[in-house]
């Protein structure tokens, strides 16, 4: 009798364990059946990145984005608002045209930096003048009337306009070292003559506006083909542009040559004044645990020298399409799974540092965060972020993710708490466990991240379409588990620096008032 007793029991476990194993492995091939059969991936990243374009925080663009994302999510039958959490300077891009017209004509590539005032429908002309090489800051105070009237050009000139992979390629080794000494050396004599001069390339800029000067012509290259970092201006009065690389240095070599080079800048730009700014929260309400929570998380803004396809739309796709998936076939989960498309990161993680303040009640009654931001590819590494015992959960939720996404990720447990970089960190400083979902590069840093270049065409949907399936499954699983998860910490080491140990990043404060 005790052991047809044992047997019973036995037979029991196996046959409920092979019940929810079946379950479980149905949920997950279901979601890679939409995934691949059923994706909305090109049609949100032409919605998003084609029509609305570029989100820079402050925009209409920006607004429009959010509305968007909360009638695409209300379109699934998912709870979504915009939630505000601040103000910023608002401001609308304009056309911007800019002419070179003499020493002959032509058309050049570049664009007013964000938050810039705008110019007249005239729009200004003026010779380019570059920043002198000086012995002392008296000399370059002497200089300084003559810019009254002038374009300055504030970058260095580069010395090439080809990538270092090109030059390795096909240049001989001894023409590759020769370039690299003779840039290092001129990046040497750019920064002592800085030093002489007694400013910073950004400190530099309202001494050149208060002298006079009718506009500031930056070029920031990415050290890729064609492509410029776009940032914002820190004139007031002024246009400030950027000129691409292969433009700005041909200017540069004009005025070096005495050919007095003049161009005609037209911005029309607009100052909207402040406006609100928000984040786009979406939920699913959970059913057994519904006060605790697995977030999706990725920042919504963009800068604007593209279209913000890799930084971060992509990471939007991700989390929009995975939270459509999740409706579909999983409506009912454990725990409540929440979308968050924040605001402002690119700024400093404004907009979800703003949510984890003002949501302790969420933050303190987290499962997992799951972020996605560093670009188009498939995610390649998963950390624990500095979680004791993130190996148990995060390993057990992996096992469920097919092989074909999985087979791509190595993990490194218990991993280091992030303290800024994207928007996971906000929540890792509140010591809730959030987890950055990282990818391949795909040329990323030189080529998309915060350049002209991010743009649809560089979008990589299968990698895309290989995140989806992984933050899917990752999110059911983390709704599913019967445990909650550790918030342990591991213990920092000694700082060699002080000699103490290090701690964990602690809560920063948003900037809630923002561009003034």
């Amino acid at each position: 009798m005790k052991n047809l007793f044992a047997l019973s029991i036995i037979f029991l476990f196996v046959s409920t364990t092979s019940i929810y194993s079946q379950q479980e492995n149905k949920v997950v091939d279901d979601i890679v059946k939409e995934a691949y059969g059923n994706s909305q991936l090109k049609t949100l990243a032409h919605e998003l990145m084609d029509d609305i374009g570029p989100r820079l925080v402050g925009t209409p663009q920006m607004q429009q984005a959010h509305d968007w994302a909360v009638a695409k999510f209300k379109s699934w039958n998912i709870e979504a608002e915009n939630q505000q959490w601040g103000e910023w300077k608002g401001w609308e891009r304009g056309i911007t045209h800019i002419d070179m017209v003499h020493p002959r004509l032509q058309t050049l590539n570049g664009t007013q930096l964000a938050w810039n005032p705008g110019t007249s429908s005239k729009g200004v002309t003026a010779e380019l003048v570059v920043l002198p090489e000086v012995k002392s800051a008296a000399e370059f105070k002497k200089w300084l009337p003559t810019v009254k009237g002038k374009f300055v050009m504030i970058a260095m000139k580069q010395e090439t306009g080809r990538p270092d992979y090109n030059w390795e390629e096909w240049a001989t080794p001894e023409s590759f070292q020769k370039m690299k000494d003779l840039r290092t050396e001129q990046r040497k004599a750019w920064k002592a003559n800085m030093n002489k001069i007694g400013y910073t390339k950004r400190s530099i800029v309202e001494v050149l506006e208060n002298a006079g000067a009718a506009g500031i012509v930056d070029s920031y290259w990415s050290k890729g083909f064609g492509a410029n970092k776009i940032f914002g201006a820190r004139t007031k009065k002024i246009p400030t542009v950027d000129i691409e690389l292969e433009d700005y240095t041909m200017l540069y070599r004009m005025v070096e040559h005495g050919d007095k080079p003049k161009i005609h800048v037209v911005a029309k730009s607009k100052d909207l004044g402040m406006v609100p700014t928000f984040n786009t929260i979406a939920e699913i309400k959970g059913t057994e645990k519904p006060e605790e929570y697995v977030i999706l998380s990725a920042h919504f803004d963009s800068w604007d020298g593209g279209t913000g396809a890799t930084d971060n739309g992509t990471g939007t796709l991700v989390m929009m399409e995975a939270m459509r998936i999740l409706k579909k076939l999983y409506p009912n989960p454990k725990r409540t799974i929440i979308a968050g498309l924040w605001g402002s990161e690119e700024q400093g993680l404004n907009g979800s540092l703003a949510y984890v303040e003002d949501h302790p009640e969420i933050v303190n009654n987290i499962q997992a965060v799951f972020n996605q931001d560093n670009g188009t590819g498939r995610v390649v590494r998963i950390n624990g972020a500095g979680f004791l015992h993130s190996y148990d959960y995060i390993s057990r939720w992996l096992k469920a993710v097919p092989d074909t996404v999985s087979k791509h990720i190595e993990t490194t447990f218990p991993g280091w708490p992030s303290s800024g970089g994207s928007d996971n960190a906000s929540f890792v400083m509140a010591g809730a466990p959030a987890f950055s979902l990282s990818s391949l590069s795909w040329s990323y840093w030189n080529y998309t991240w915060h350049t002209n270049r991010d743009t649809y065409d560089k979008i990589i949907f299968d990698d895309v379409q290989n995140n989806v399936i992984l933050t899917a499954v990752m999110a059911y699983m983390a709704s599913e588990d019967d445990t909650s998860t550790s918030r342990e910490r591991i213990v920092l080491p000694i700082d060699e620096k002080t000699g103490e140990p290090k701690e964990w990043p602690t809560p920063r404060t948003p900037q809630r008032k923002g561009g003034m």
